[in-house]
């Protein structure tokens, strides 16, 4: 797939194609946890993994390609959150017709907590409970102190405790 980007780093290009390949249904976990759509999630994994590949000359460090990517991906969602939605006649006739589109996440009262929270903070809880990310991943990721990502996700749990009780 790679032959359709330049060959100025080959093995930059080959290490992130690697990644996405072995990584791909996180990317696709962490796309669905924000958007709750199948396709959206897809296109988004789809746009970030072009990204990525197309950016792989500039990757410094390859040790730390992973979390490199996870950033664009995470990016990729932020991005789509904030464009504005247009349904297709089709679409609407379509969700009318099912009354709504039914999400597939099991607790929708978790889901509407967690869109109460700011983006940064959404994040850091889908990363750290729904993908197991590690702190320290997830500060790396962000780019932020470890005790910034700790003190932020503890806010974050107790706000989601007042709004679920």
């Amino acid at each position: 797939m790679h032959f359709f980007f330049e060959k100025k780093d080959k093995t930059n290009l080959d290490l992130i194609e690697e990644i996405i390949l072995e990584k791909y249904n996180e990317y696709y976990r962490l796309a669905y946890s924000y958007v709750h759509n199948e396709e959206d999630a897809s296109d988004i994994v789809q746009n970030g993994a072009y990204k990525a590949l197309r950016s792989s000359h500039t990757l410094k460090k390859p040790e730390y390609a992973k979390t490199w990517i996870y950033r664009i991906m995470l990016n990729e969602c932020l991005t789509y959150l904030k464009q504005p939605k247009f349904l297709s006649y089709e679409a609407m006739e379509e969700e009318n017709d099912l009354g709504s589109v039914k999400d597939q996440y099991g607790d929708v009262d978790l889901q509407n907590a967690l869109s109460v929270l700011s983006k940064k903070d959404q994040a850091i809880i889908i990363m750290k409970y729904f993908e197991d990310k590690k702190l320290e991943e997830i500060a790396d990721i962000l780019e932020e102190n470890v005790s910034t990502v700790k003190s932020r996700l503890y806010r974050s749990i107790k706000k989601l405790r007042e709004i679920l009780s």
